[in-house]
């Protein structure tokens, strides 16, 4: 129980990971933050795979996991009053 514990928490951390360097930006989340996005968005994708093929569905795989990671943290920066590219400087001006 604890060793698949520890994987689901891999998993989420890898697929979370994914999902922050898909989207330019700082994102202020912890460890913590990036495993339950990573679990989240490979938990929407295994919905989405089951909808479409039902149980012949192996898994949503890695790919769309990350997807879904990315969207819902589009959906966490525009919660916040970010945009994709809010959170960068603009070239030309200095912070002071």
């Amino acid at each position: 129980m604890l060793t698949y514990l520890l994987l689901l928490a891999l998993t989420g951390l890898i697929v979370g990971g994914l999902a922050r360097l898909a989207l330019p930006g700082p994102d202020p989340m912890g460890v913590l933050a990036t495993i339950g996005l990573g679990l989240a968005g490979s938990f929407i994708a295994g919905l989405i795979v089951y909808a479409i093929a039902g149980d012949d569905g192996r898994g949503p795989g890695i790919l769309l996991s990350v997807l879904c990671a990315t969207g819902l943290m589009y959906l966490v920066r525009r919660s916040r009053g970010q945009g994709l590219e809010s959170t960068r400087r603009r070239p030309g001006h200095m912070a002071r």
